[in-house]
């Protein structure tokens, strides 16, 4: 039977329960198990695809579409796996399953309640969902990571509380695991850790009927011996129940941080992990995998060049609304064995405007756009902003500097080319314009313009490259692929109409959709990396496994390409 371990949050929101758990699953993968994810978010929104970016940080996009929560990226990039829309679970998803079952007359007329209608579907939801393959072998996983959402005591969040109250008696005590995530504030002037509010947080966790085996202890410092004791003695554990997870240089580190503490003898023993049969090349591949694990945390400390990479977005106010793309960057650098250093530009503050409101902001924002040895622009959505992204694009072209655009930014790529090349003076997209009378980026014809939840061109989708791309750089760095899937996340594309005028000056479309019409990948004759992709490479981007184009990126940024 597949093993259940849920992490839950306490006193504040934003903790780490999203690197908790994914570091758990990494430790559990070590041994050679099978381990699959599910992220709880207790808001009523059905996903999290109309969500701002600067609200809830970014939206990730998986493989059949669903647009989920960002903490779903984590699972990916940490457990080196593919899951699904209903590996995120929101209220808004069980109440409409709930809601359309009432209107079906599938309860025969019972009054419908919270208890136990909701918390029954969002136990047989969680059941669904660990039964669920996470690979070619077509077999259960072994442990399904569970992980809620928001701050015990919430309101929003009660009824997935009780679920999983009730949850551990249908799957049994050997079968359940429960991880508490609690922080340990450092105050005072002498730095004091204290443990107040982890004994409130767990007072509110046994109160809702669930009792943690492990609470793990965040802290800007390593955890005193004394404290530990003092929040086992009055949260009723054991001592080594008590998880000290302190700041570390990297979150690479905390699979490494947890397993020194013991986390992973606890779960062997708590869970009777041992009695599941574990064929020998997943044990031997686990086995390796902990040691590739354990040089990417030790190499990342030992990196003394540095490569500059440029930013240019129109949420960096909030990093996490890019945390894919600096993941991705991440990856790519630490296996180019250089050490990352991102200059987070607001796209907007390039703007000849911004010189007159705010002169200071514009010229800090040009020197790191051009101190930068490389040069991004992501994805994202509106007018603001966007002329700023032109003008880095530009700077880009014109200096020779790597640059790599990201759906929006493969756009912007080719409206500058338009503009400044091929003397389309206004040449625009339909998206910032609609009454422009040059439209290089268009609507695409098949998405909705009444709804917009769920319907832009969304999920994996062939990319296939063009006969004559032989010498591309960017299909060397996919190993001179015919065809890649990637993911996508749009509703505009590059007018079809105009791409016979950007190739005949110079900027190819060297990878086009399964029909031959559709525009994938641009790369630009005569410089040293200047690529744009429609799709996103950053969801698809591992730590041991970093993406061919951030790969491409980097080597250019830090004169290493060498195709």
């Amino acid at each position: 039977m597949t093993k259940y371990i849920v992490v839950s949050g306490g006193v504040i929101s934003g903790i780490g329960k999203g690197v908790i758990a994914s570091s758990t699953g990494a430790l559990l993968k070590t041994l050679g198990l099978r381990v699959t994810a599910i992220k709880i978010d207790p808001y009523l929104n059905i996903d999290a695809g109309l969500m701002s970016p600067l609200d809830h940080g970014e939206v990730f996009v998986l493989n059949d579409g669903g647009e989920v929560d960002l903490d779903l990226g984590n699972y990916e990039r940490f457990l080196d796996v593919e899951l699904s829309r209903i590996n995120n679970i929101t209220t808004g998803k069980i109440y409409s399953e709930v809601i359309e079952k009432e209107r079906r007359g599938d309860y025969l007329g019972k009054t419908v309640q919270v208890v136990p209608h909701i918390t029954d579907a969002i136990q047989n939801w969680v059941e669904r969902v660990a039964a669920m393959s996470i690979d070619d072998s077509g077999e259960q996983p072994d442990v399904c990571i569970i992980e809620l959402g928001g701050t015990v005591g919430d309101i929003e969040s009660a009824p997935f509380v009780e679920a999983m109250r009730q949850f551990q008696f249908r799957v049994g005590h050997d079968n359940f695991c429960l991880i508490h995530v609690s922080l340990v504030p450092v105050v005072g002037s002498v730095g004091e850790q204290k443990t107040k509010p982890t004994q409130m947080s767990i007072r509110d966790l046994r109160g809702a009927g669930l009792t943690p085996d492990l609470i793990a202890c965040r802290s800007s410092k390593p955890l005193d011996e004394g404290v530990r004791s003092k929040i086992s003695m009055f949260c009723h554990v054991a001592p080594e129940q008590v998880l000290a997870v302190h700041d570390v240089a990297s979150v690479y580190h905390v699979p490494i941080l947890m397993k020194e503490n013991g986390a992973l003898d606890f779960f062997r023993k708590r869970l009777n992990l041992d009695t599941i049969k574990i064929p020998e090349d997943r044990r031997k591949a686990g086995e390796a995998l902990w040691q590739d694990w354990s040089k990417l945390a030790v190499s990342q400390e030992r990196l003394y060049e540095t490569v500059k990479i440029a930013l240019v977005g129109k949420y960096t106010d909030l990093h996490d609304s890019y945390i894919s793309v600096y993941k991705a960057l991440e990856h790519a650098s630490l296996a180019c064995n250089r050490k990352l250093e991102i200059k987070w530009i607001e796209a907007s503050d390039l703007e000849e405007e911004v010189l007159k409101s705010n002169p200071i902001k514009f010229h800090e924002s040009w020197q790191n756009l051009c101190s930068a040895d490389g040069i991004l622009v992501p994805g994202g959505f509106g007018s603001r902003g966007v002329e700023g992204m032109i003008l880095a694009a530009k700077w880009a072209r014109e200096n020779k500097i790597p640059y790599l655009g990201i759906c929006l930014g493969m756009q912007i790529a080719v409206i500058e080319f338009a503009r400044h090349v091929c003397n389309m003076t206004e040449a625009n997209s339909a998206e910032l314009d609609p009454d422009t009378k040059v439209p290089v980026v268009v609507y695409m014809p098949e998405i909705s313009k009444t709804h917009l939840g769920g319907t832009m061109r969304l999920g994996i989708r062939p990319t296939v490259f063009q006969p004559g791309t032989e010498q591309s750089v960017v299909r060397k760095l996919y190993g001179n692929a015919d065809s890649v899937n990637e993911r996508h996340r749009h509703r505009y594309e590059v007018n079809p109409e105009h791409v016979k005028t950007f190739e005949a000056k110079g900027l190819k479309f060297i990878g086009r959709d399964d029909t031959g019409e559709r525009m994938e990948i641009v790369e630009m004759d005569d410089h040293p990396f200047f690529v744009g992709s429609q799709y996103h490479p950053e969801y698809l981007t591992r730590p041991l496994k970093p993406h061919p184009l951030f790969r491409g990126l980097i080597l250019a940024s830090s004169g290493q390409l060498n195709l």
